[in-house]
């Protein structure tokens, strides 16, 4: 039978609300910060049994916090998962799962299409303890079948990538890593729940930088994990409990309102951003468009299978290399030329110089990320006026 209480299952939007809010004896309408380090116990034996984990309850707010809380409960529900662990920073949600779920000896099987700090992470610091990664072609699932090793324990990805918007097929790579007994990681920092669910589709761990639309305005750092909970519930959140990377309470308040304009505010993106590729598509300046919601787009069946959208990122190629990037971006009046996404503010940069500087030349080359590459992460603005920023120097090309 159908359950006949419909709030036994809300709407995504009822979630974005009102999930993780427990009132406190004040009656508080908006959630608390709790502007606290520690907490204080009844007893002795109250304190004891919390330490040792036999009674629940808050402890110390590097990793019991009832605002952090708030939000972790929040997102997993929007996530469709049991556990999710709030952290310091999107990059340290990735180190946590890393140092949680790998040991010495396991190898780590990515994505090339990757943010640019991922790779130096998983090069140049996982390396180091032991944990080999290899890299494949995102949408290319022969080669990841191809390049599992018997010590392969976590398949990592983003879908959409950064910059160039590739996409993987969630529910086929999901099959492939676990009929080898791997893990599937998919950050969903460009979609959100509020677009794609990589959880529903088999993967089983979701990775966020709340920094990006989570916020939604640029206020704040911090990132998230989100899935089961003996794997995130325990072996990540041991990781934020010893090591320390947390969310603070304000940052985790910040977050708790974003996520209640989260629908809205990325169908308005996505809809400015399905338009503004529509139009550098046609302008004679630019040699390429990288945008999932384009019929051009190689991956744009993945559109509407498993993204609601194409998201609010759009990338773009234009002719004359670095040079000539420079000069478009340089030319805009109010476009913000910084690496950060997810604003409502719409933002510009040049990926090889900027997000992905850090790779070397042939890493860049390799992931397809060339001088003449820039990335527009569109904001709430009008979709007209972003265009005559643009124009500014497309028109001089």
């Amino acid at each position: 039978m159908p359950d006949s209480d419909p709030l036994n299952s809300p709407g995504f939007a009822t979630r974005a609300i009102r999930t993780g809010h427990h009132r406190t004896a004040e009656g508080e309408h908006s959630e608390p910060i709790f502007a606290t380090s520690s907490f204080v116990f009844a007893t002795a034996a109250e304190a004891a049994a919390r330490f040792a984990g036999d009674a629940p309850g808050n402890i110390y707010s590097r990793f019991t916090n009832p605002t952090v809380r708030a939000f972790e409960e929040r997102l997993a529900a929007l996530e469709g998962g049991e556990s999710c662990v709030a952290t310091a920073s999107g990059m340290a949600a990735i180190l946590a799962t890393c140092l949680g779920l790998l040991k010495a000896g396991d190898h780590v099987l990515s994505s090339r299409a990757i943010f640019g700090s991922t790779t130096v992470l998983f090069n140049k610091y996982l390396g180091r303890f032991g944990v080999a990664t290899s890299y494949v072609d995102l949408p290319d699932l022969d080669a990841w079948a191809a390049a599992i090793q018997p010590n392969t324990r976590l398949l990592f990805l983003e879908t959409p990538s950064n910059p160039l918007t590739e996409m993987a097929d969630i529910r086929a790579l999901a099959d492939l890593a676990h009929a080898h007994g791997c893990l599937l990681v998919v950050d969903n920092c460009f979609c959100t729940p509020a677009l794609q669910r990589p959880l529903s589709l088999g993967a089983d761990l979701v990775i966020h930088s709340a920094t990006k639309y989570l916020d939604g305005q640029g206020r704040c750092l911090g990132g998230a994990v989100v899935g089961d909970a003996q794997r995130v519930g325990e072996e990540v959140l041991g990781v934020i409990r010893t090591a320390g990377p947390s969310m603070s309470p304000f940052n985790a308040w910040v977050f708790l309102k974003g996520l209640e304009t989260l629908e809205l505010r990325m169908l308005a993106h996505a809809r400015a951003a399905q338009a503004l590729a529509e139009w550098l598509t046609a302008h004679p300046a630019v040699e390429r468009v990288h945008y999932p919601g384009l019929a051009s787009h190689p991956q744009h069946h993945l559109v509407g299978r498993q993204q609601r959208t194409g998201g609010g990122i759009v990338a773009f190629e234009v002719r004359g290399g670095r040079e000539a990037a420079w000069r478009v971006i340089d030319a805009t009046r109010f476009l913000s030329i910084t690496a950060n996404l997810g604003d409502t503010k719409s933002t510009i940069t040049h990926p090889a110089t900027t997000t992905h500087g850090r790779l070397s030349a042939e890493e860049r080359a390799r992931a397809g990320i060339g001088e003449g590459l820039i990335r527009v992460a569109v904001g709430l603005e009008d979709v007209d006026d972003i265009a005559a920023d643009l124009a500014l120097g497309l028109d001089r090309e």
